[in-house]
């Protein structure tokens, strides 16, 4: 009798997947490259390329690169993909941060176009180019309106609770809050929405969903109320900490999903928003009132409250992206 024929490209699975090994539970959501990608645009013309189509093609020329040099030349390619992935995710928030730093090296003062002004065209216009040329879908950017208005909402009051100052003048502000800085906060929904297709989110045990809704308004209620009323951030952790305790995300680089605690990959969120915040006020786009006399790094006790927003974010986001478990396929 023949041996028995072993489906192609098996034994390359097994070598390239040894990391995934450690999480079984997840061996039911495994893809092959040459299978569809979840992360790769549906076609929206046949004519036109657009540039994450145009980064897939390399990326699958990449993986058949790193096949060809085993393990180590398998980790440095996800490696790779990981960085571009993350930074592709970053694009709205990367060119708002770009935009930031360098109005406030080389904007000209005596310009007749206020500074935040321009930055909310900039703005505008970067929202207006990533539809035109494809790089967002229409549902990402119904979540950056909505955050957009949730984020300007909450601007509003706390600028006039004093709790942070927009220092230059402008003609596109609502109160004391110029146009731009809602855009800040649609950059966290962006990039946010863009990492979820872009890494095939899949979870486990991740709690109701009217539960985290609970937990979001909670959390946005919060920001209101500890000017009246006792801080509830500490009892807002607690929550957030029984509710996704056992929460895991599935997070697919290339060819496997691999798995992570929600509340570290929240974490993990915050403390880079924590960094751009301290990029926005150095650009003195915002300053808190112990910047007025001179710039100075934010408290770190800010990267809590920014964690609370980073679970208010990804609630959001829920509503639109589906939230679906580690066996389940579907559009990205």
């Amino acid at each position: 009798m023949s041996p028995p024929q072993t489906a192609p490209g098996r034994s390359q699975s097994r070598t390239t997947d040894g990391i995934a090994l450690a999480f079984p539970h997840i061996g039911a959501t495994q893809r092959r490259s040459d299978m569809a990608d979840p992360s790769t645009p549906k076609p929206l013309d046949g004519r036109r390329l657009t540039p994450e189509r145009w980064l897939h093609g390399l990326r699958a020329r990449g993986a058949r690169f790193a096949d060809r040099h085993g393990r180590i030349g398998r980790a440095t390619y996800e490696f790779v993909v990981f960085g571009v992935k993350q930074g592709w995710a970053c694009l709205f928030g990367g060119l708002m941060c770009a935009g930031l730093i360098g109005s406030h090296l080389f904007y000209p003062e005596e310009s007749a176009l206020a500074r935040y002004d321009f930055l909310v065209l900039y703005a505008v216009a970067i929202q207006a180019a990533m539809l035109v040329f494809r790089l967002e879908s229409v549902a990402e950017a119904k979540i950056i309106l909505v955050y957009h208005i949730v984020g300007t909402v909450m601007e509003v009051f706390k600028t006039h609770m004093g709790s942070w100052i927009y220092p230059e003048p402008s003609i596109l502000r609502l109160g004391g809050v110029p146009l731009f800085s809602g855009f800040m906060y649609a950059a966290v929904g962006s990039y946010i929405a863009r990492v979820w297709r872009l890494f095939d989110f899949r979870f486990a045990a991740y709690p109701p969903q009217a539960l985290t809704m609970a937990l979001a308004g909670a959390i946005y209620a919060n920001f209101f109320g500890h000017h009246y009323l006792p801080d509830m951030r500490v009892l807002l952790f607690g929550m957030a900490g029984v509710l996704f305790w056992r929460t895991s995300v599935l997070f697919r680089i290339d060819r496997v999903h691999r798995s992570m605690p929600l509340l570290l990959g929240f974490l993990l969120v915050a403390v880079f928003i924590w960094f751009a915040e301290n990029i926005g006020t150095y650009a003195r786009a915002w300053v808190y009132p112990d910047q007025e006399d001179g710039w100075r790094m934010v408290s770190i006790a800010k990267l809590g409250s920014w964690y609370l927003l980073m679970m208010l974010s990804f609630v959001l986001v829920s509503l639109i992206n589906p939230v679906r478990g580690p066996g389940q396929i579907g559009d990205s």
